[in-house]
């Protein structure tokens, strides 16, 4: 008998993917235009269709990050899969070119780099010719209908590796029910990080999911990180002079920031801001802003240290991210004043600091609300909350380190995701 509803399948497909033909020459326009800021994006546009070099004989392990969050995370991941299977080639994809500069910074030639193809079924399938892979691997909630569907018929198993699912992205599948769970069918195993995730997962329609934990609490620092972080502060930022950090910072959010900065200063004129935009592309426009704002500024490209007068030290580099946070006392996380969803909050609370947010943490909610608890964060709402928490933690250096202590604690406490992946990814194999 027919199952219900299969006649729909290929016709919702079509739609489907007659629509994404249709936003290709929106895509390809908005990587041109972005290559008039950076080059970058104009290059390697093949590897989009899934023209990408053949694998060895042997295929390859993929493993696809979206962009530079997604490859954060799974850098634990990657490094014990590198040692666990040295002869297996691993290949790293990304959608984004932030994302595949993280991968080399990080990673250089120890493993193979492309573009991840567009959704659409040639890419995918000429992809999956060339490089033949024993299993995929993608990180939190990358799903496409046609690369599922073409890694399916191809027999080549998908691992939903660090599995997050908020209720507003619940939300959003549940508009196509019927399409989301045909699509989650085709997933071997959906790995979420918690429970929540999970059932929201199964709500939708997939049919095997596990609860892992979260990756991020797997992160492994430089042992020589504390060392370089303090001779960046000593050489480039000042000694003596207390330094706020407001990392990964998103259009919207500089302007609290700096407005919250602006009256920090008045009872703390040694202060330095160390402002780190989330994308490359508005470094410029974030140092004209502080610039407006009436604060010198230096930057990291510069390759100098701060004059005296410098207020904002501007982290326009790509893969500093844990070094910034190792000279700073403090963190600002953004992307949470707006309605971005955040990030990655353990990076600094592991380095000992002291993590402030918005509201804005709906990819990160299990994480902030466990800092949270263990009174290792705090929650903002606008300059004004932002400059009294920075204060208070200015004013209290027991408070501050009390604070990093427990945070760190609540990222030692929670590890063990690794372990799991990997014997998740040793069954598929």
């Amino acid at each position: 008998m027919r199952e219900r509803g299969t006649w729909r399948e290929p016709i919702l497909r079509l739609l489907y993917t007659g629509l994404l033909y249709l936003l290709l020459p929106v895509a390809l326009l908005r990587l041109y235009w972005r290559g008039r800021r950076d080059a970058g994006h104009r290059r390697r546009w093949a590897e989009r269709f899934g023209f990408v070099p053949a694998a060895p004989s042997t295929g390859c392990l993929w493993l696809h990050a979206v962009s530079v969050g997604e490859t954060r995370a799974a850098l634990p991941l990657i490094r014990a899969l590198l040692e666990r299977y040295p002869g297996l080639p691993l290949l790293v994809t990304t959608t984004t070119l932030t994302g595949s500069r993280q991968v080399r910074a990080a990673l250089g030639e120890r493993v193979g780099h492309v573009y991840a193809p567009y959704d659409l079924p040639g890419a995918v399938t000429r992809f999956l010719r060339r490089t033949r892979p024993r299993l995929a691997v993608i990180m939190e909630t990358e799903l496409w209908p046609n690369l599922l569907r073409q890694c399916a018929v191809a027999g080549v198993p998908v691992l939903i590796a660090n599995a997050r699912l908020s209720e507003r992205s619940a939300r959003g599948y549940g508009w196509v029910g019927w399409l989301t769970a045909v699509m989650l069918r085709d997933i071997t195993l959906v790995a979420a990080q918690a429970e929540a995730d999970a059932e929201r997962f199964r709500a939708l329609g997939a049919p095997r999911v596990r609860v892992t934990g979260n990756l991020k609490y797997d992160l492994t620092l430089p042992d020589d990180l504390p060392e370089r972080g303090w001779r960046l502060r000593r050489e480039w930022l000042g000694e003596s002079r207390p330094v706020w950090i407001a990392a990964s910072t998103h259009a919207g959010e500089d302007e609290h920031v700096l407005e919250a900065f602006a009256r920090l200063r008045a009872r703390w004129p040694e202060l330095l801001l160390f402002l780190v935009p989330r994308h490359p592309e508005r470094f410029d426009a974030v140092a004209a802003l502080c610039r407006q704002r009436g604060f010198d500024v230096v930057r990291r490209s510069e390759q100098r240290s701060r004059a005296p007068d410098t207020t904002v030290f501007l982290g326009d580099s790509m893969g500093e991210l844990l070094l910034f946070y190792a000279a700073a006392d403090l963190a600002f996380v953004g992307g949470s004043l707006v309605p971005t969803g955040g990030h990655n909050v353990l990076e600094p609370a592991l380095l000992g600091l002291p993590v402030l947010f918005g509201p804005q943490m709906f990819n990160f909610t299990e994480a902030s609300e466990r800092l949270l608890a263990a009174k290792a964060a705090w929650r903002v709402a606008d300059a004004v909350e932002l400059a009294a928490a920075v204060d208070r933690l200015l004013a209290d250096p027991e408070l501050r380190q009390g604070a990093g202590q427990r945070g760190r604690a609540v990222v030692e406490r929670h590890r063990g995701a690794l372990v799991a992946l990997l014997s998740c990814i040793e069954a598929l194999l």
